[in-house]
């Protein structure tokens, strides 16, 4: 019998110059760049350029980035229309799956397989992720959609088009921080799924789409969601310890917690934590980091378990004023880098991604006519 790894678990099946994570010293790096280096110094659209292009951009190569991206944000008025039209979801990620899937009817080079084209869409798709997700929001709650602002940044756009209003310059400057830390996580689940589309030449609409739909799942795109439905239930400090033994008590799992890849913290989870506390205490709020600080070093010292980039960023997001069912839609607003980077990539250097599956059913059995059964 051959050696199944079950999930894929530590196989490598490809070659990739994008991303690379070492889960022993938990190190992330973009293109050879460490995870806490660009954090701290380059902003999103920097981010993007890198995954894209290989190296980090010159200056004018920036402002025309900005300018793309924000050229490309605006959604035509029948995506409006579309958003306003369908159904209510049983969850949001539902109606951004939907909606990704229909641009590609009113981009005119979705089945232009070039190059060219392909880095055309990657810009129009990374420009207008953040736009629908917001515009959901609002039309969601009867309010009007809010058009992105050219003069504002990718991050601080986003949050203009959410809540109607230019945001705190430090808010902003915290979210540009969450894109960067979300932008890309080598071969993940929705990754992985992306790039499965696209080695069989399907355009690139369909990739993403294929992403979504994957991100959509509780084990990859809404843990964080899950963190702050369980603070939300806890709402004080004192009660997080009795709340969370309980838990464990009865065999469930703790959301936010544990790795596939990382064997120690998330580095992610380092800067997520210092932003979790920052804008707690800054909105008035530090219960929520309390909270999360509380549980994180119980897990750790009775279950030797590391808290995941999911855990803090729950709390980060909601004092920001995101809705937490849009936590997973927010994944996409930065994982959109990641995602076309890895289908050019995919594209570049193309082989169908066919894997072999051990068969364990039963074997020589003889079908009876049909009568006879």
């Amino acid at each position: 019998m051959a050696d199944v790894k079950v999930g894929l678990q530590d196989v490598v099946i490809a070659t990739s110059e994008i991303c690379s994570i070492d889960g022993q010293r938990g190190i992330l790096t973009y293109r050879g760049y460490n995870i806490h280096d660009l954090a701290e110094h380059a902003s999103f659209e920097e981010v993007v350029y890198l995954l894209w292009h290989g190296r980090l951009p010159k200056r004018a190569e920036l402002d025309e980035l900005r300018t793309q991206l924000a050229e490309n944000g605006p959604i035509s008025a029948e995506i409006v229309d579309l958003l306003k039209r369908l159904p209510p979801p049983q969850h949001p990620m539902e109606t951004l799956r939907t909606v990704v899937s229909a641009l590609s009817l009113y981009d005119p080079e979705a089945e232009d397989m070039s190059d060219e084209a392909n880095r055309r869409k990657a810009l129009r798709l990374t420009g207008q992720m953040g736009t629908v997700v917001a515009a959901f929001a609002r039309i969601r709650e009867g309010k009007e959609v809010v058009s992105p602002d050219p003069h504002l940044n990718h991050a601080a756009n986003f949050l203009y088009m959410l809540q109607g209003k230019a945001p705190d310059q430090e808010i902003a400057h915290w979210f540009d921080v969450a894109l960067t830390l979300h932008a890309d996580h080598s071969y993940n689940a929705s990754t992985f799924a992306a790039r499965v589309t696209a080695s069989t030449l399907s355009d690139m609409h369909s990739a993403v789409t294929s992403a979504i739909g994957t991100l959509k799942g509780p084990l990859h795109g809404g843990a964080n969601e899950q963190v702050m439905k369980m603070l939300l239930e806890i709402q004080t400090v004192d009660r997080a310890e009795d709340y969370v033994r309980s838990l464990l008590a009865q065999k469930k799992k703790i959301m936010g917690f544990g790795h596939r890849v990382y064997h120690t913290e998330d580095p992610r989870a380092t800067v997520l934590r210092k932003m979790s506390e920052a804008l707690g205490r800054r909105a008035g709020q530090p219960e929520w980091f309390g909270m999360s600080k509380k549980i994180e070093d119980l897990m750790i010292r009775e279950k030797k378990i590391n808290a995941n980039v999911d855990f803090y960023s729950a709390s980060a997001y909601y004092v920001m004023g995101i809705p937490v069912d849009l936590y997973p839609l927010v994944f996409a607003v930065s994982r959109i880098a990641g995602w076309t980077a890895h289908v050019l990539e995919q594209y570049a250097h193309n082989k169908l991604i066919r894997p072999l599956a051990e068969y364990t059913g039963p074997t020589n059995l003889k079908c009876v006519p049909l009568d006879e059964r």
